[in-house]
């Protein structure tokens, strides 16, 4: 018999991080356990607040589908007892996790990968005016990829102090919605010339359409807009990446799915994170295992982290140990 048990725990942030949304000094996350025969699944998720999630509403929906879930059910039947989103995210992952261990067979063989090895992954610079982004990127000059928060208006001059101040790094940027209001093609040409390689999400989501006329010479890629394998279809030929984090989506499970359904269409794929501990990005290296970039530095936001962390070393992050997950 499986016993569930789902609660929220928080941990602060090392230094406030900012984007274009606002602004967090700690991140609130849903943590489950799934026990059977001894043997203890974890799973963590990050609720989106631009989606309207929350971790309140999360436990909600955990606990409506306790009892199936103690009465056996599976990831699979998880994709409709439950809607993407941190709630379905946390429990899937625990049940990949306690099936690991029941098996005794570790997840990334599982689903038949090679043998994981340290991926490069960026590392975040908050949003700021472009003094206080060229001393962040200073005090990590030395990382090989670089993700710049953006805002809108000023932009250009924050990736040139940030290049600066890093001039050998590469650098990937994320306006988060904020580029209502600007030239996307011009501010695109731009950060082009200053080695820029990938601009994620320039519009709100639902503005999509704008975009079909745009000529970047810098790849964009949908995060807001793009969450499951329901939303894909939206943004081919707008977008020529995808960014698939597991609490967008629901969970490793539906993230294999989209990043194959991703390949099909010929969309490029990022895998990402929110503000989490190595927990909750420990599933996430698998999903990042088959894409083109990885951004999993949650863990290196936080002031503290879990027991068992992931092991970051220069700019890559090494896969979990079987103590944390999988």
């Amino acid at each position: 018999m499986r016993q569930l048990a789902a609660r929220i725990e928080r941990f602060a942030t090392r230094r406030p991080f900012v984007i274009a949304r606002g602004r967090k000094t700690h991140v609130d996350v849903v943590t489950v356990e799934v026990r059977q025969g001894g043997l203890v699944g974890r799973g963590e998720a990050t609720p989106i607040d631009y989606r309207g999630d929350d971790c309140d509403a999360a436990l909600a929906r955990i606990a409506h589908v306790q009892c199936a879930v103690e009465a056996g059910a599976t990831r699979a039947d998880l994709l409709d007892l439950l809607p993407p989103g941190a709630a379905r995210n946390a429990v899937d992952s625990a049940l990949w996790d306690l099936e690991a261990k029941a098996s005794g067979t570790p997840v990334w063989q599982r689903i038949g990968l090679p043998v994981p090895r340290p991926l490069l992954t960026a590392y975040t610079i908050s949003l700021g005016d472009p003094a206080a982004m060229e001393a962040e990127a200073r005090q990590v000059a030395g990382r090989e990829l670089l993700k710049l928060k953006l805002g809108g208006e000023g932009d250009l001059d924050r990736v040139r102090a940030v290049r600066l101040a890093a001039p050998h790094a590469r650098l990937i940027a994320d306006a988060n919605q904020s580029w209502a209001r600007q030239d996307v093609e011009a501010l695109c040409h731009g950060l082009h010339a200053l080695g820029v390689e990938l601009v994620e999400q320039p519009l709100p989501a639902g503005a999509d359409a704008d975009l079909a006329h745009v000529r970047s010479p810098v790849p964009l890629a949908a995060d807001e807009s793009l969450h499951d394998r329901t939303s894909l279809d939206s943004v081919v030929g707008r977008y020529r990446f995808i960014n698939v984090k597991l609490d967008k989506a629901g969970g490793l499970t539906e993230a294999r799915a989209l990043i194959h359904a991703a390949g099909v269409r010929g969309l490029g794929v990022m895998v990402g994170c929110m503000l989490s501990t190595s927990l909750g990005v420990a599933p996430a290296f698998f999903a990042a295992m088959q894409a083109s970039y990885a951004d999993l530095d949650g863990p290196l936001l936080l002031a503290e982290d879990r027991a068992c962390p992931l092991e970051f070393s220069g700019s890559d992050v090494h896969p979990p140990e079987p103590a944390l997950w999988g």
